[in-house]
Parts: C-alpha cells; structure tokens; sequence
C-alpha cells in the first residue's frame, strides 16, 4: 500500500496564462505578440504600457522595468489557450532566431517547447522548435475561437479575456 495513488499528481489551480514550470513547457503559438514595457508596484501589480516608462511611481523594491512579449498560446499540458508573457531575453531570442529564420519563420506553423531547469538567479532556459511544420490541428483552432482574448486590454489594466 502506499500513501498517494501511483502517477498522481497535485492538481493545479486553474489560469488563464501560462506559467513556466520545471522541464518541459510545450506550447503552439496562436496569434501576434503584443510587445512593450513592464514593472511591479509596490503592491504587486503590474504597470504596462507600449513605449518606455518615464517615470515608474510606486515601483517595487528593488524592481527593474523589463521588455515583455505576450501573445495567445495553446498550452498542450493543460490542454487550452493561454496568454505566454516572457520577458526572458534567453527565451525571447531564440524564438525571434527561429521567426527571422526562412526555414521556420512563422511560429503559428509550428510548436516550441522551453525546458526550465534551476532556481532563481541560477534557473536557464532551452528553447527549442519542433516539426512539423504547418496549422495548427482543428481542436487548436476551435479552442481559439471559443476563447476571445484582447492582448490591447494589458495596457489598460482590463482582462485580457473579457472582451466586452
């Protein structure tokens, strides 16, 4: 007998973005990233706008403004569309390689998988893109269209999933 069940696993609260975990992250990007500027207010709370911050009131210790690319993602893990933000330069490159790449390019055509490994200041990041190459299957494409996502809304504070 043992205590857990064999191949459990503790359940994940449920969200409406994709957070990088240990090991593998496969995903199929779904649709143009929104680009900009980002930093935490002392309370937590994201401040985002698409030009360079001026000034940064109320920023948290110690914080920095980072760039940020958030773009629609079918997560396969947890099975639905997601919103990916990196801001990870380790990440960001290799994806902007493959997009600048004439063999790869678009990476709708195509899944990426980022491995994490490490903690903290010692956590890296491997990216890499996996055939084939071509649309996404018709679950994908139905998950999409029954999920509205408005990445303009991140600018304003809004959800991004509420597009009224």
């Amino acid at each position: 007998m043992t205590f857990l069940p064999k191949d459990y696993e503790v359940p994940v609260t449920p969200s409406n973005y994709m957070k990088l975990v240990d090991g593998e992250n496969r995903f199929r990007i779904l649709g143009d990233a929104v680009v900009g500027f980002e930093y935490f207010t002392d309370k937590d709370k994201p401040v985002r706008s698409k030009e360079m911050f001026e000034e940064t009131p109320n920023i948290k210790k110690d914080g920095k403004v980072k760039e940020f690319w958030a773009f629609p993602v079918f997560e396969y893990k947890s099975q639905g569309v997601r919103i990916l933000e990196l801001t990870q330069k380790t990440i960001m490159a290799p994806i902007k390689a493959y997009v600048d790449n004439a063999k790869w390019g678009d990476p709708t055509k195509y899944d990426l998988c980022v491995t994490k490994s490490g903690e903290g200041l010692d956590t890296t990041y491997q990216t890499m893109a996996e055939p084939p190459i071509g649309e996404p299957d018709d679950m994908i494409k139905n998950e999409l269209a029954e999920t509205p996502i408005n990445l303009e809304a991140l600018f304003d504070g809004g959800d991004p999933f509420k597009t009224k």
